[in-house]
């Protein structure tokens, strides 16, 4: 029987395929306080606005492509059962291959209604305009959890945390929450390798294994080490 890998990732595996992050920028996104842009006030001030950003987040991600860190995830399918949990919108990880991904901020090439939440709707292109509409004629929105919202998909994420093998932490700081705590469910004999340039602040457990670099070349690294010596 396969272990199960599961993989928390955050802004930074995205960050090196060339999808801007805010918190790199003393909280602005390219311009914008993260507030007028991600939360549900920003929405009802100026959906105009809102809309226009993730446009450009959508152009800007269809533009780019998966790197090291990604491939190198979807390539331990092979040997192990692998389930993704990210903190990132874009489609990076199954572009690259992976087959079980949670998205617990939403995803950006989704839509969904404003009336109905349940109604949600996949996007080919990268424009959402004002006057576009579900089938109850609501305004359609991002399909992106915003701040204040609630994370729907973190019960499930709880749930793959508590039955991993093995718990990979790929470019994420571990200070957005409710996503920062799944690392305190993680059963403590299970092993846990922790990916980033600025190694995040972590609990004192053993099997830590800690690889200070960017995720296009730390995951690589991992997976050479998951295949040699946890298969």
């Amino acid at each position: 029987m396969r272990k199960r890998l599961v993989v928390l990732t955050g802004a930074g595996i995205s960050a090196e395929s060339g999808i801007a992050t805010f918190r790199d920028a003393d909280g602005l996104w390219e311009g914008h306080d993260v507030m007028e842009v991600a939360s549900p006030q920003g929405w009802r001030k100026n959906p105009a606005l809102v809309l226009n950003f993730y446009n450009e987040r959508r152009k800007n991600a269809h533009e780019v492509k998966p790197n090291a860190g990604h491939l190198a995830l979807a390539g331990l399918e092979k040997d192990f059962d692998v389930r993704i949990i990210t903190q990132n919108v874009d489609d990076l990880h199954e572009r690259a291959g992976s087959s079980n991904v949670i998205h617990l901020h939403g995803k950006l090439f989704e839509s969904r209604s404003t009336l109905d939440p349940k109604l949600v709707y996949p996007m080919k292109g990268w424009e959402l305009n004002l006057g576009d509409t579900c089938e109850r004629g609501s305004q359609l929105r991002p399909n992106i959890v915003w701040f204040g919202e609630p994370v729907p998909m973190m019960e499930k994420a709880i749930e793959e945390a508590l039955s991993a093998d093995i718990f990979l932490i790929a470019g994420t700081s571990l200070v957005v929450y409710p996503a920062a705590g799944l690392v305190h469910y993680v059963p403590e004999e299970v092993p846990i390798f922790v990916v980033d340039p600025r190694m995040p602040d972590l609990p004192r457990r053993p099997n830590l294994h800690l690889y200070e670099e960017n995720a296009s070349t730390g995951v690589p690294k991992v997976a050479e080490e998951l295949l040699q010596n946890y298969k």
